[in-house]
C-alpha cells in the first residue's frame, strides 16, 4: 500500500489536512483512525430512538475568525446556536458564567446591587475577570462574592473534571469562564455561532469526499505503519504514545456518558446544565435543545469525568499544569527530529484546544509548510 501522505487520525485537523492536501496539491492520502467511525470527538450520530446525539459529549461551534467559519462553511450549512449554560448553586438554577443576573438570581436584590456597583467600580462595566485574579481583591464584599464562586462554581467542578483545585491548573482553564460584569448569559461571545445543519459527522463526510482520499477505520497506527508506504506523515495524536513513552507518560483526563432517552419532548431548560457541587456527574447534556429537532422524545447525556486508562478509555483532555508542559517539551523536541513528519491536534499539541482553534492551526500549517514543502 503507497501513498504521498499518511495521515493518522480521522479528527477534524486529520480530515482538513487530507482535504487541503487532495484538493490543492493533488496528492494522494491515506486517512487510518483506530476508531470505527471518521470524525473524532465530534463524531454525531442517529441513536435507536432516531435522536440526533453527540457521542463524545456537546459540541458547540464557535469563533472570531472569518476564515475558519468561512472554510467549514463549504461542507455544511449552519444552524444559528447560541450556547447557554445553567448550574445548579444552592438548590438554584442560575446561569454561567457568573454575571450580573447571577448574582440576582443568588442574593437579594440590594445586596447584589451593592456588588454589581462594586464590581463596576473595582473593574469596570463589560469587563471580564477570572477568578483566581478577583479572588485577589481585599474588598470585603468582594472577598466575599470571590471565595463564594470559587466554593460553588469552580472548586468542586475542577476536582470532578480535572482531579485538581484550580489554582493546580494553568491560568488559562479558569480564566475560560470569567466573572462576566454584564447580564449576557451567552456562554460564547464569538462573532459566529452555530451547528452543522445536519451534522458534524455529515460534515466530515463532505470535507473527505475528494477520490484522492482513502479512509481507513479500525487501524492502529503502531500495526499499520511498516505496512502503508508513504512519502510524509501528519500524526494527531497523543505524542508519548508516538514516541513509545521514553520520557514517561503524559496525563490526560477522560470521560464516560451515560445516554437516557426519556419519554417525554423536554427534560430541562436549557442544552446544557452543570453540577459543580453535588451529584458525581459534572453535566447533563439534553441535544434536542443544540440540534433544534422535532421528536416526541428527548435523549439525554449524563457526563462523568474519571482518570484516562490507555486499556479502558479515551484520551479527552491534557492536564495543563507546569510539570505536564515540561515533559511535554521533551517530547515536542525530540519530534523536530523527524523528518518529514508534522504533529498537531490536541493530544499531539497537548493543548487544551477548541474547535475553531484546530481548524485554524489545520489551515495554517499547509499553508505556511506542507504546501512549501511541495
Amino acid at each position: 500500500m503507497k501513498t504521498d501522505y499518511l495521515i493518522v487520525g480521522a479528527g477534524l485537523s486529520g480530515c482538513i489536512l487530507a482535504e487541503r492536501i487532495s484538493s490543492k496539491l493533488n496528492k494522494k492520502v491515506i486517512l487510518i483512525d483506530k476508531r470505527n467511525h471518521i470524525a473524532g470527538n465530534i463524531y454525531d450520530y442517529y441513536n435507536d430512538d432516531g435522536i440526533l446525539v453527540h457521542k463524545y459529549g456537546p459540541h458547540l461551534f464557535h469563533s472570531k475568525v472569518k476564515r475558519v467559519w468561512n472554510y467549514l462553511s463549504q461542507f455544511t450549512e449552519w444552524l444559528p446556536y447560541q450556547h447557554h449554560v445553567l448550574a445548579v448553586i444552592e438548590n438554584r438554577v442560575v446561569p454561567i458564567p457568573f454575571n450580573f443576573n447571577t448574582l440576582e438570581a443568588l442574593f437579594s436584590k440590594e445586596f447584589a446591587d451593592k456588588l454589581e456597583k462594586t464590581l463596576i467600580d473595582e473593574y469596570g462595566n463589560g469587563n471580564n475577570i477570572p477568578i483566581l485574579k478577583l479572588m485577589e481583591n481585599q474588598n470585603k464584599d468582594l472577598k466575599f462574592l470571590a471565595d463564594f464562586i470559587y466554593k460553588n462554581v469552580f472548586l468542586g467542578y475542577n476536582l470532578k473534571q480535572w482531579g485538581l483545585r484550580p489554582e493546580e491548573l494553568d491560568f488559562s482553564v479558569s480564566a475560560r469562564v470569567p466573572v462576566r460584569l454584564n447580564r449576557d448569559n451567552r456562554y460564547f461571545l464569538d462573532n459566529y455561532q452555530g451547528v452543522p445543519k445536519h451534522g458534524y459527522t455529515k460534515m466530515v463526510e463532505k470535507i473527505i469526499s475528494n477520490k484522492a482520499i482513502e479512509v481507513l477505520l479500525n487501524l492502529d497506527y503502531k500495526q499499520m505503519s511498516n505496512k502503508i508506504e508513504y512519502d510524509k506523515l501528519i500524526y494527531t495524536g497523543p505524542i508519548d504514545e508516538y514516541f513509545d513513552y521514553k520520557f514517561g507518560k503524559l496525563p490526560y483526563r477522560s470521560l464516560r456518558f451515560d445516554f437516557k432517552t426519556i419519554e417525554k419532548e423536554y427534560f430541562q431548560a436549557g442544552s446544557q446544565v452543570n453540577y459543580p457541587n453535588d451529584n458525581d456527574y459534572t453535566r447533563i447534556t439534553e441535544f434536542k435543545h443544540i440540534t433544534s429537532q422535532i421528536h416526541k422524545k428527548t435523549t439525554i447525556a449524563y457526563e462523568y469525568s474519571l482518570e484516562y486508562d490507555k486499556d479502558l478509555n479515551e484520551p479527552y483532555y491534557p492536564i495543563p499544569n507546569e510539570d505536564n508542559h515540561k515533559l511535554f517539551n521533551k517530547y515536542k523536541e525530540e519530534s523536530k527530529n523527524i523528518k518529514d513528519t508534522y504533529f498537531l491536534g490536541r493530544l499531539a499539541d497537548y493543548k487544551y484546544y477548541n474547535m475553531d482553534q484546530i481548524v485554524a492551526i489545520a489551515l495554517q500549517l499547509f499553508d505556511r509548510e506542507i504546501r512549501i514543502g511541495n
